[in-house]
């Protein structure tokens, strides 16, 4: 695994991730009403159900900060549970009567709660992620993919466009896929490093992982 880009790189910050959240809530306000119940992109998932997966995402990341003492070893025990078999493992749900807008502000709560850990969080930290034992940047990037990405499953299901800043997504691939390609656009390059597209001379992926531990932290590569 190449370090050089560990020197190169700026880190990823609660600011970022604050700033991923506001984009994908303002595009997703953007949606018809009658379109939630759409497949979301290439997922098994309705829209709603893809926003609650998110949500839950940015809520348990923040949680893994939470103690005193974070895990290492395994997640925070909250109860993670369906509403439907093939359903997303939430431990978060939006009630369905506040509809659209209460759903979108379950998103941006969540959002809000890893923010805060982020920044409040001493950055020697370390929780338990299933990708690495990470810390707070880390946290913040995971947090940072996760948004960017479904948002782009959900705007695939929602018919709405979707291209966020170039600089969040090459901040979070430095971060988290340090052996992406470096010579391609950075929003093609994380779709592709998360299994949804193709990039000339790299195949579409169908399986991927990001590496939360710190880069430092990283067995270095072979070879």
């Amino acid at each position: 695994m190449s370090r050089s880009i560990a020197s190169e790189r700026s880190p990823v910050t609660a600011d970022d991730l604050d700033r991923a959240v506001q984009l994908a809530v303002a595009t997703l306000r953007e949606a018809p009403a009658a379109a939630w119940e759409s497949k979301a992109g290439s997922l098994t998932w309705d829209c709603w159900e893809t926003v609650e997966h998110l949500s839950d995402d940015l809520f348990a990341y923040a949680v893994q900060l939470g103690p005193r003492t974070p895990p290492l070893t395994g997640n925070v025990p909250y109860v993670w549970a369906s509403r439907r078999p093939g359903g997303p493992s939430n431990a978060v749900h939006a009630d369905h009567a506040a509809g659209p807008a209460g759903l979108l502000q379950v998103l941006e709560a969540s959002g809000a709660l890893l923010v805060a850990m982020v920044r409040t969080s001493p950055a020697d930290v370390r929780a338990y992620h299933s990708h690495g034992v990470s810390d707070p940047e880390g946290f913040a990037a995971m947090g940072v993919v996760e948004t960017l990405v479904h948002t782009h499953d959900l705007a695939e299901g929602l018919g709405l466009g979707w291209t966020p800043p170039a600089d969040l997504c090459a901040r979070v691939l430095a971060r988290l896929f340090p052996d992406a390609p470096s010579a391609t656009d950075p929003w093609p390059t994380l779709l592709w490093a998360t299994g949804r597209a193709e990039l000339p001379g790299h195949p579409r992926l169908t399986t991927w992982r990001w590496y939360g531990a710190p880069l430092a932290e990283q067995p270095a590569a072979e070879g």
